[in-house]
């Protein structure tokens, strides 16, 4: 009998377990009622996903009608012959062929694009370098002196700076008295062939104020202790500035380089200001997107300027690749050796 009462408290203990488990799994809220299955408190995988396309559905609608669509608009029409009246007609690479063996003009336009590009975005950079540089050693005053070297670039390429920085590189202005004044006779720099496209890259490097602040970030991220070893070596500031600076800086010189190497090639405003949208004097400000813009609302050649727009598009994409491509022999990055 002792046998047959152990047996059966252990048949009841062993019904009983489960149960008070699948109970207090109840009570916890962690798991399914009465089958002792664990729940995450999270929607199914399904649910989540469906919740994400809602939320991200604004923004797909929006690339999808404004920039998707479009580009694919504009790349159909850079192999027809549209003029924005008639039904446009296809003629195959035509247009792609006259632009570089017809055209001596879109030449001329490249030709200046790359030279406004080589002079604006080097001089723009080193600026914002050394303005950066200046702020970060400032013990006082550094935030305003900050704000007021941004706030140019606030305004960005707007038609009204243009048109005040025509006037102050015109005849007459301020820019053509100050060198009047110490004996150099040159008028204005808006009207000579061989000054207009510096004064419009001038404008585009008094806007250095987005880089800097970058720049600045920069700075401030190098730590000090490398400078207090530096000068324990007896290395002086310009040593500092080559040996520990610049590597340090190097991605953040890099991403500046590249955004402001795409901006450049697609300069608008002040070339269109400054020549009143005729790419003058004698054609020295006539920069590609200016050209563009001649092509496709001025002469009604819609599909030639979009072929010029895909040319760019290449020509951007190319650049920026071989910038990517270079930067691997200059860019340091500090945890490169754990990857």
């Amino acid at each position: 009998m002792t046998n047959a009462s152990t047996a059966s408290t252990a048949s009841a203990t062993a019904t009983t377990l489960p149960e008070r488990s699948r109970t207090a799994a109840d009570r916890a809220g962690t798991g399914t009622p009465g089958t002792g299955e664990r729940r995450t408190g999270r929607p199914p995988q399904r649910e989540r996903q469906g919740a994400a396309w809602v939320f991200l559905s604004p923004w797909v609608l929006g690339a999808s009608v404004l920039t998707l669509l479009p580009m694919a608009v504009s790349l159909y029409l850079s192999f027809t012959d549209y003029n924005l009246f008639d039904p446009p007609s296809w003629i195959g690479l035509r247009n792609y062929v006259q632009m570089f063996t017809e055209d001596p003009r879109m030449l001329r336009s490249v030709g200046n694009t790359l030279l406004y590009v080589v002079i604006a975005v080097p001089l723009q950079l080193a600026l914002a370098l050394g303005t950066a540089v200046a702020l970060k050693s400032m013990k006082r005053g550094r935030n305003f002196y900050r704000s007021a070297f941004y706030a140019p670039s606030l305004l960005g390429a707007s038609m009204s700076v243009a048109l005040v920085w025509r006037a102050i590189f015109n005849d007459g202005g301020t820019v053509d008295n100050l060198l009047s004044g110490v004996g150099v006779h040159i008028g204005g720099w808006v009207n000579h062939p061989g000054w207009a496209l510096l004064a419009v890259a001038l404008l585009t490097v008094w806007q250095f104020g987005a880089p800097m602040v970058i720049f600045l970030a920069g700075l401030q991220q190098i730590p000090r202790d490398m400078y207090e070893a530096a000068s324990v070596d007896g290395a002086g500031r310009w040593r500092k500035f080559i040996s520990i600076t610049l590597p340090m800086l190097s991605p953040v010189l890099f991403f500046n380089l590249v955004l402001q190497t795409i901006q450049s090639f697609q300069v608008f405003t002040p070339a269109f200001a400054v020549s009143s949208g005729r790419g003058g004097p004698a054609d020295s400000t006539l920069f590609y997107t200016l050209y563009l813009y001649e092509r496709g609302f001025t002469a009604s050649h819609m599909g030639y300027a979009s072929a010029m727009a895909w040319v760019l598009l290449v020509a951007i994409a190319l650049v920026t690749a071989v910038l990517f491509r270079t930067s691997r022999s200059w860019v340091f990055y500090a945890n490169e050796g754990d990857r």
